[in-house]
């Protein structure tokens, strides 16, 4: 692995005056040396905006009396102007206060939201720098977020310091910025079932995911490895089924506030949880604490092995069914995002028959509780509802849910899997699907990837990573930097507005930007660090 310290030694130059002495009367005068002016560097922005114009103009350049010019009345625009301002401060030791329109003096960044500006979509923005001001303008609070993390890029990489820096200047480039998503779904996914991560390890993966704006975060709840959520109404399935993982060890699980507090830090970023809990297959877990739901009269033990397809619900049981309405209803009281993901996939026991007939139930339970299916490939076997979404992974299988009016999420393992080895030398993660370097990741169109499919039909982009492993979040951090920024520009950026070679010399300009954040990465021969 390649890690640097996260705040690096920095060395003070000093000037040093040379004095001419004429003679013992007199000397001539030096002239000062001139002003030294702001370094203006070309935009390094990933993912890459949809429109970017840059201006022959001076650079905008933060100072003591800058100021953030928010909308105060509005609760979510004033938070979103307090996150940029405590960026600034930390290494500026700027005061930045957040203030209204009429009460900013100096240099202003303003954010302002603008309704009318429909045509930006729900996470557009238009930013405009000139040396005067910052002026950052969307039609929903979600489009003023995705563009305080543009200006975030756009200024120097000091700016992720935790300890105050030195500098002569902290400029914007001047420039017209007119950016929004391609997809509406950019995903990943945190597999916390095979290995248990806290609540602090999920929340620094969110703060990766914020910054290359994604969108959805995944969570991948139970697997045969563990259970990771309380079940108010089935206390055993945290009491026994999280008490392992793979490889041993004491597992772990989210209390219903951890995992609220897990929402709620998404959310102030703007980043949806999506729920799994995998069923009817991956469920050991869940069956060895109440082994009632198995069709086996042998109660199932606890499992810390990686294989899978052997573990089912028993799903000609009235009893199942009950279970799952528990289950899909105490965590959709308490995940505001429209998506409950059942998985559905892998599960080699059951008749086809008796799999489309499971997956048809559940798909109406989840409809009762208010949220929308998603479920693996494998549910397209099914009569799936319009509002059903597939998550391709393996197959062009996934392509039978366009038939109902589904749509599809793409997630192909020898692209955006991020628990796939980078080269046959990796020590972490699995190489079933192949090695997949960082331009595996990056060199791909969702709009062709499949045979029949097209870019209306797809929702978005996800990269899931598999937990079998990694042991804690660095380990996550190795296998998804870089090549989840790269997910991230194929999710976000025009498909002709991309090209390899310009992504990876922007890539590499984001080295020390991750080693100022503590985020593990792999240093990949294909970026020219």
């Amino acid at each position: 692995m390649h890690r640097k310290d996260s705040q690096q030694q920095r060395v003070r130059a000093f000037a040093v005056i040379a004095f001419v002495v004429a003679g013992a009367a007199c000397a001539r005068p030096v002239a000062p040396p001139p002003t030294p002016q702001p370094v203006i560097r070309p935009p390094q922005l990933v993912p890459s905006p949809a429109s970017l114009v840059t201006a022959s103009g001076a650079a905008f350049n933060i100072t003591r009396a800058t100021g953030i010019s928010v909308d105060t009345t509005n609760a979510e625009v004033r938070a979103i102007g307090e996150m940029l301002a405590a960026l600034i401060r930390r290494p500026t030791g700027f005061p930045v206060a957040v203030t209204s329109p009429s009460t900013t003096a100096g240099g202003a960044i303003i954010l302002r939201l603008a309704p009318e500006r429909s045509s930006l979509g729900g996470e557009g923005y238009e930013l405009n720098v000139t040396t005067d001001s910052v002026r950052l303008v969307a039609a929903s609070p979600a489009g003023l977020f995705r563009g305080i993390q543009t200006v975030r890029q756009l200024l120097p990489v000091d700016i992720e310091s935790e300890m105050g820096i030195e500098r002569s200047s902290w400029t914007i480039p001047a420039l017209t910025i007119v950016d929004q998503p391609r997809f509406a779904w950019r995903g990943a996914m945190l597999d916390v079932a095979r290995h248990f991560f806290t609540v602090r390890e999920v929340q620094q993966y969110i703060d990766v995911l914020a910054l290359y704006k994604l969108n959805v975060l995944h969570l991948h709840l139970a697997d045969d490895q563990g259970w990771r959520i309380v079940i108010n109404s089935r206390p055993k399935l945290t009491a026994i089924g999280s008490l392992t993982q793979v490889g041993g060890g004491p597992g772990g699980f989210y209390t219903q506030q951890d995992y609220q507090d897990i929402v709620r830090y998404a959310r102030a970023r703007y980043i949806t949880i999506v729920p799994e809990i995998d069923m009817p297959g991956h469920i050991n877990a869940g069956l060895a604490a109440y082994p009632d739901l198995a069709c086996s009269t042998r109660p199932p033990g606890l499992y810390s092995g990686t294989d899978v397809g052997w573990s089912t619900l028993c799903v000609d049981k009235e009893a199942t069914y009950a279970f799952v309405d528990d289950v899909v209803r105490e965590i959709s009281a308490i995940t505001p995002g429209p998506y409950f993901h059942i998985g559905g996939d892998e599960v080699q026991t059951l008749t086809p028959e008796q799999y489309v007939r499971f997956v048809e139930r559940v798909q109406g339970i989840v409809n009762k509780y208010g949220k929308k299916m998603i479920g693996w490939e494998e549910i397209t076997k099914a009569r799936l509802n319009p509002t059903t979404v597939a998550q391709q992974w393996k197959s062009d299988s996934a392509t039978a849910a366009l038939q109902y009016g589904s749509k599809l999420v793409l997630s192909p393992a020898p692209k955006a899997y991020l628990d796939m080895k980078y080269t046959p030398s990796t020590k972490l993660g699995l190489n079933w699907a192949g090695y997949v370097e960082v331009r595996d990741s990056y060199d791909w169109d969702p709009a062709t990837y499949m045979k029949g499919v097209t870019e209306r039909d797809i929702v978005g982009v996800e990269a899931p990573t598999w937990s079998e492993t990694l042991r804690n979040i660095s380990a996550v951090e190795y296998l998804a930097i870089p090549r989840l920024p790269a997910i991230a520009e194929v999710g976000w950026t025009p498909q002709a507005a991309r090209d390899w070679e310009n992504f990876r010399s922007r890539l590499a300009t984001h080295e020390p930007r991750w080693q100022y954040l503590g985020v593990n990465y792999y240093r990949s021969p294909q970026v020219p660090w």
